[in-house]
Order: C-alpha cells, then sequence, then structure tokens
C-alpha cells in the first residue's frame, strides 16, 4: 500500500521565548536535540518532504515554518511548553497536525495532550511510520502514543547530516555535532527522568561508522557525547575512537560519572582530545554510586571528589561539576558549606548549581513529592532548576535562598572566576578554560536574584504562603505574559491565559 507524500516540519524548540542574550547567540545553537533530527530522517526516509527548524530565540518561528504543511512534530523541555501550545494552536488553526515530543511530553504527557492532536513518549521508526501513514485531527483530547522501551537503533550523524549542518549553520564560534552512543542510564538518582530507563549502548558500528564520516565532512570538528552517562563502557568507546580518528582530529566534550575516570582512563581521554567534561556530583549526603566510594557522605566525600576532580582537570581543560539543590537528605547538614570548602579544595572546577525541580510524573522523587502534597504552582515558564524551586522546601525558605545566594556568589563572582583561571593550568595553552568565564558571566545575574529571593521568604507574605504550598504566587502568572510578550501570549489558548490570568490576579 502506497500512502501519499506529506508536507512534515520538525521543530525543535531550543528557546523558551525570544531573546538577544550574548550567551544565547554563542551557545543556543549547540544545544539542540537529537531525536528531532532522527524522527526528521525517518520521516524523510519514508517519502515525506521534511523542513526542519531549531529555534533558538533568534528566529520568527512562524516565518521559519512553511506555508503549507500537513503534520508539525515539535520537540520541546518544559521552559519552552507556552510557546510550544501557543505554536500547536496557531499551526492547528491553519489545517496542521501536531504532534509533540521530547522532555516536556513525557513529563507532562496529560497536560500536553490538551493542545496537541498526538503526545509521543517513546519513539522509534515504526511508530513515526505509523503516524504519518494515517494523521489524525484530534478534536478533544489528542492521543497519547509510547513504546514501552527506547530504540535500539537511531540513525547516525551520516544519516542526520543534513540535519545536523542546518544546526551547524546556526552557530557561531563554537561548533558541536550531537552524537549519542547509548540510552538509558545504569544508576538510580531518585530525581532523573532516566532513573528507571534501562541502560544500553547502541550499535559500536553506527559509532565508528560516523566518526570517519565527520573527519570527511568538517577540519577538526567538536563532538558534544549526549549520553546521560559517557563512556560506561569505556573500553568499547575508547577502543573505536582510538581505532578510527587520527590523533587530534576530533575534539570531545561529554557528561561522566566519577566511578569511571581513574588515571590511566583520564590519559586516554587526554590523548583523544576530550576537552570538557561534566560531573554529576549531585550531593554530599547521598548518590555514591557515581563517585567512587558508595558510603562517603559529608566531609568524607568532599575530600574525596575534590582530590579525583583535580586530578582529572590535570588532563581536561575544562571540567564541571554539577549540584542539585533543595534536596531533602541536604537539609540542616551543612551541604552549603561544604560545598564552599569543595571549591577550596578543587578551584579550578566549574560548579553548575540546579534547583531540585520536579517535572510532572517523569522521575520517581517527583512522583513521590507530588503525592505527599509538597510540589508548588509554579508556571512551565520557570520550571528551569536555576530561578524558583517549585517543591516545598524541608529547610525554612528564607534560609534556603539564603544559602543560595552565597553559594552562587562564591561561584561566579569576579574572585570566584580569578580563582578558577588560576588553578587552571591549561588556561595558557587552551581556548577551553576560558569558557568558564563566559559561563560566569552568563550566571552572574543569579547573585542578586536569589537575594530578591531570600528578601521575599524573610519578608514577603504572599511568598511565604506560596513556599509553604498554601497559595499561588501572583506574580508569577504576570511574568509569563511578559517573558512571552504580547504577541506569543495573544497566540496561547484562551482557557490557558484564562488559567494565567487568574494566578495573577
Amino acid at each position: 500500500m502506497t500512502h501519499r507524500k506529506l508536507d512534515v516540519a520538525v521543530v525543535d524548540l531550543v528557546a523558551r521565548k525570544p531573546t538577544r542574550s550574548p550567551y544565547a547567540r554563542l551557545m543556543n545553537a549547540n544545544f539542540v536535540s537529537i531525536m528531532p533530527q532522527v524522527v526528521a530522517t525517518w520521516a524523510q526516509q519514508a517519502g515525506h518532504r521534511v523542513h526542519y527548524v531549531v529555534y533558538t530565540g533568534f528566529e520568527d518561528l512562524v516565518r521559519e515554518l512553511p506555508e503549507k504543511v500537513d503534520v508539525v512534530f515539535m520537540s520541546a523541555y518544559t521552559p519552552a511548553a507556552y510557546l510550544a501550545y501557543a505554536l500547536s494552536h496557531l499551526l492547528r488553526e491553519r489545517g496542521a497536525i501536531t504532534v509533540l515530543g521530547g522532555p516536556h511530553a513525557r513529563a507532562y504527557a496529560e497536560d500536553a495532550s490538551q493542545h496537541f492532536d498526538y503526545v509521543l513518549g517513546f519513539t522509534d521508526r515504526e511508530l513515526v511510520a505509523e503516524l504519518l501513514a494515517n494523521p489524525e485531527r484530534s478534536p478533544g483530547q489528542g492521543q497519547r502514543l509510547s513504546r514501552s522501551r527506547q530504540p535500539d537503533d537511531l540513525p547516525g550523524v551520516r544519516e542526520r547530516w543534513p540535519f545536523v549542518r542546518k544546526a551547524l549553520d546556526k552557530t557561531w564560534l563554537f561548533s558541536a555535532v550531537p552524537m549519542l552512543g547509548s540510552v538509558g542510564c545504569p544508576y538510580t538518582c531518585s530525581f532523573c527522568i532516566d532513573a528507571k530507563v534501562d541502560y544500553r549502548m547502541l550499535a559500536i558500528d553506527r559509532i565508528r561508522e560516523d566518526l570517519v564520516f565527520l573527519q570527511e565532512q568538517l577540519p577538526r570538528p567538536v563532538v558534544g557525547w549526549h549520553d546521560p552517562n559517557f563512556a560506561i563502557r569505556f573500553d568499547d568507546y575508547l577502543g573505536v575512537i582510538d581505532e578510527v580518528v587520527r590523533p587530534g582530529a576530533i575534539h570531545f566534550v561529554a557528561e561522566c560519572s566519577l566511578s569511571v575516570l581513574n588515571e590511566p582512563r583520564l590519559k586516554a581521554l587526554q590523548r583523544q582530545r576530550f576537552e570538557a567534561l561534566t560531573l554529576g556530583i549531585e550531593s554530599w549526603f547521598d548518590f555514591g554510586g557515581k563517585a567512587r566510594g558508595r558510603s562517603r557522605v559529608g566531609m568524607e566525600k568532599v575530600e574525596s571528589v575534590a582530590e579525583q576532580v583535580n586530578t582529572i582537570c590535570r588532563y581536561v581543560p575544562y571540567v564541571q561539576t554539577n549540584f542539585v539543590w533543595g534536596l531533602d537528605q541536604d537539609a540542616e547538614q551543612g551541604s552549603f558549606d561544604l560545598t564552599r570548602r569543595f571549591f577550596e579544595l578543587a578551584p579550578a572546577a566549574f560548579p553548575a548549581h540546579n534547583l531540585y525541580t520536579i517535572y510532572g510524573d517523569s522521575a520517581p522523587l517527583g512522583v513521590e513529592l507530588t503525592r505527599a502534597g509538597r510540589r508548588l504552582p509554579v508556571p512551565y515558564l520557570f520550571q528551569d532548576t536555576s530561578r524558583l524551586a517549585n517543591v516545598r522546601l524541608a529547610l525554612p525558605a528564607d534560609e534556603f535562598y539564603a544559602g543560595m545566594a552565597r553559594i552562587v556568589r562564591d561561584s561566579y563572582s569576579p574572585r570566584a572566576i580569578a580563582r578558577r583561571l588560576r588553578g587552571n593550568e591549561h588556561r595558557f595553552t587552551q581556548p577551553t578554560p576560558w569558557m568558564n568565564l563566559v559561563r560566569s558571566l552568563s550566571s552572574a545575574w543569579r547573585i542578586p536574584y536569589y537575594h530578591k529571593l531570600e528578601r521575599w521568604a524573610r519578608s514577603d507574605r504572599e511568598f511565604q504562603r506560596f513556599a509553604r504550598g498554601e497559595a499561588t504566587l501572583p506574580r508569577l502568572g504576570r511574568a509569563v505574559q511578559q517573558e512571552l510578550g504580547p504577541l506569543l501570549y495573544e497566540k496561547l489558548p484562551r482557557p490557558l491565559r484564562a488559567e494565567l490570568e487568574s494566578a495573577a490576579a
């Protein structure tokens, strides 16, 4: 049976709103997701005409889309949900069928189905082919489709190249090619969306083919590995890289766990030009499986991790350490003071601070806290792990945000920037450490911002009631209108606008 060819658009919503930020201009195009490119590839291979759009905050989204389109796939993180909803309703009015995938679709599938014809969970080639064989408008709630697990194989860079190239054309100064060698995660961190997703390495032959292909297409490309934990099967990964990559021909960026990084492996990463690593520390009182020594907590863990991070910094020019704030196990145990001690012991590492955020029912801890009545009504736009915790905290809110204000000051102030540059022995030989400066300047807004939240938590009754889970916070609803701007806000469906305006009253 032959199916008609469709005009298909695939939209990757990297940004949540229009922006003119210099940091966004430099970096946003490098934050593209792999699955939109995969879906675009599958649709094209099925014979459909595909138009791929990356929204970085600088484009006119409506103009970027073709005038005639039958089906539109969108991928969005939760902060971009309102933008996705507005765009979906605009396109449905024009006769298009709309499909949402990505993190927001997994976290808030029921809500998203009010605004899309289809909402996708785990997606494979057959699911996309079946949907495009007979796409149907949904007059009411959209259909929710999902496989039981992630696919065993995904198109590599060679197959995705037309879409990879289009994303690279938007980059400026720094360009990263997204690659994926595995899905799922071997760890079970309760706050993580992949906590219950089985870890599987994808075909090693695909990785080999893509690395050879990239060396033919670009001079010294940068590969950004999108694996939640790169190189759990370290020897397999580095073996194929050693086999086919000429020394210095490709530079790499990856997210790793401390548990896999001993010194011989760090020497292998240095040899293959791994320029940046992101390390998940998360908490000084939990998640020991991602670091060496599961039983170490508190100061013992600080000292052990700092020693290992210093070793990593000798081999890798840029090392980022990730912390999660607002977890119950950190309350009243001096986590802020321990982290400041870590800064002293490991001065070259760049610290990234994330407020613990409940994303619907995507992670076990979020489900548990929601059932306990501890999820706060924070609009999607602000569920970005940087601006406001959407969970009723174990610590008093004023103490928590006071601690956040101090820790970001100790992380991103001019003094902290100078400390990191002095501590980085690669600062005169590699450009990557100067990303410390760019990242710090782009994060410095948090210092006065968390001081403001601290003041509200101490003296603003409206904010105090919100933090205790007793009321909404009207200023958040008003901020959604302001940040989206009148044009995008007016494209939101009327019931959603009424809900936000009621919250803002």
